[in-house]
């Protein structure tokens, strides 16, 4: 009986004797493992962040630039036609444009004109469309009105006159551009485009008789 107590004595202190316990450095270690992962992980998530408040400002800022460059127009529309008549056409277009406020400044230099249509590297494109036709860059030229600078950019302050095709009838104007032409009883829409603003976009009806200068209003 006292050698089985003895034989389990040394079977339980050879147990015990081959147990470790967990040492402080090792609880050390493992705490530095879990902080590095921790901060790899909130600096990836900071980075994240971060990047997307920035494309977020630049969202927001092109959006600004974009609506500040926002034209609008400060007169009547006035349709001028070479003849009177219920079947003549119009030749050209006329309106005054001027920023919006707190808009940026336009470059209005004026392009080439070979039948109706623009040559050249204009900052600005006017386009026509009614129910028959989209026409793309037409020709158009600008005067001052009132006070400006004598530069050819719209600023702040300052409104232009744009004629939407040519003086002379039959070769640049704006009939010269349309195929058919805009008579009377039309609906027409006319598109401003710059580079960095919205579009302006306008559109009237013409009378039932054309004048020699219809006020579209």
């Amino acid at each position: 009986m006292l050698r089985r107590i003895l034989k389990h004595k040394r079977y339980f202190k050879n147990i015990y004797k081959e147990q470790k316990g967990i040492t402080g450095l090792e609880t050390a270690i493992i705490l530095i493992a879990f902080v590095v992962v921790a901060a790899v992980f909130a600096y990836t998530v900071l980075s994240a962040g971060l990047f997307a408040t920035q494309k977020s400002q630049e969202a927001v800022y092109s959006g600004l630039e974009r609506t500040q460059a926002t034209m609008e127009l400060k007169s009547s529309v006035i349709a001028k036609a070479v003849a009177a008549g219920s079947t003549e056409e119009v030749n050209q277009l006329i309106f005054t444009l001027a920023i919006a406020t707190g808009g940026e400044s336009i470059d209005f230099t004026n392009p080439g004109n070979t039948d109706g249509l623009a040559t050249g590297n204009n900052y600005v494109t006017v386009s026509y469309i009614d129910t028959n036709q989209r026409v793309e860059n037409l020709a158009w030229t600008t005067s001052a009105v009132g006070d400006d600078n004598g530069n050819n950019l719209l600023e702040n302050g300052e409104e232009f006159e744009m004629t939407i095709g040519g003086s002379t009838a039959g070769t640049n104007d704006l009939a010269a551009a349309l195929d058919p032409d805009l008579s009377a009883n039309q609906t027409f829409t006319i598109e401003i485009k710059t580079a960095k603003g919205a579009v302006l976009s306008f559109e009237r009806t013409m009378g039932g008789y054309i004048n020699l200068n219809n006020d579209l209003h």
